[in-house]
């Protein structure tokens, strides 16, 4: 029987004294099948997924995590589900080195075990060696500060400070659109390694389908705040049943076959 970690059921949002975000959307985070949230700028799905990290209350229906109603300061939560953002430039604090980036999480939900400060030390420096290997970084970036790195360098490093405390969920926000082209696959190509190493459920927004189609077993197609389709990845896209899905699909640019040639 397949396991619903997170759950949108029925939910709404708006703003205060604004239209509807969001209009009665329910979708599921199944163990093991990733899930991806497509449609248009302004369709609601980074609010969707601000619902599902806890960042934003629902103003109508619920969020459950687990089968319970979501407590966002709850541990287990905290633990279980962790983000990465858009914009690896901004996501990571400049003032500090990468080794106290990635063990933040560590420290914050309490996850080291009981000891001397040194010992807790140790085991943060072992922890975080960990998740940038996991990542594709050398262990020595640990003592770097994030300008000194590509931004794919530091999207991996945003990722690895998501990994380092074990999720078992990860919500993506456009992890690859603020990186070129060679760097997206590179990234890309990594998440689904993780998803497979670490048993990582992925939760991916994102406008490019070619990431939601690698990384995501199950599609939710959300148009004006409401999901009007949604099931297997390879279902949805590759036989679109509604008209906003078809929409989608054709408005992905392709070049032309002389421009293919040249």
């Amino acid at each position: 029987m397949t396991e619903t970690l997170l759950e949108a059921r029925e939910v709404g949002f708006a703003y205060r004294s604004g239209r509807p975000v969001l209009e009665g959307v329910s979708v599921a985070v199944t163990a093991g099948r990733g899930l991806g949230l497509v449609g248009e700028s302004g369709a609601g799905k980074t609010t969707l997924l601000r619902l599902l990290l806890g960042l934003a209350r629902p103003t109508t229906g619920q969020v459950l995590f687990g089968g319970a109603p979501l407590a966002p300061r709850e541990p287990a939560f905290r633990r279980a589900v962790q983000p990465v953002f858009q914009d690896p430039y901004s996501s990571l604090d400049p003032r500090q080195r990468v080794g106290r980036i990635v063990s933040e999480p560590l420290r914050a939900l309490g996850l080291l075990s009981p000891g001397s400060r040194k010992a807790k030390r140790d085991e943060a420096a072992e922890r975080v060696a960990e998740a940038l290997r996991s990542v594709g970084l050398p262990t020595d970036a640990a003592r770097r500060y994030p300008h000194e790195f590509s931004g794919g360098q530091r999207q991996r490093v945003a990722i690895a400070r998501a990994v380092v405390c074990r999720p078992r969920v990860l919500l993506a926000d456009e992890p690859v659109s603020a990186l070129d082209v060679s760097t997206r696959l590179r990234v890309v190509e990594l998440l689904g390694g993780l998803g497979e190493s670490h048993g990582l459920t992925i939760v991916v927004v994102s406008h490019d389908l070619s990431v939601v189609a690698a990384l995501c077993a199950e599609t939710a197609v959300i148009e004006g705040g409401r999901v009007v389709e949604q099931g297997d990845t390879a279902g949805v896209l590759g036989s679109p049943a509604h008209p906003y899905t078809r929409r989608l699909i054709e408005s992905v640019p392709r070049l032309s076959r002389a421009a293919r040639l040249q």
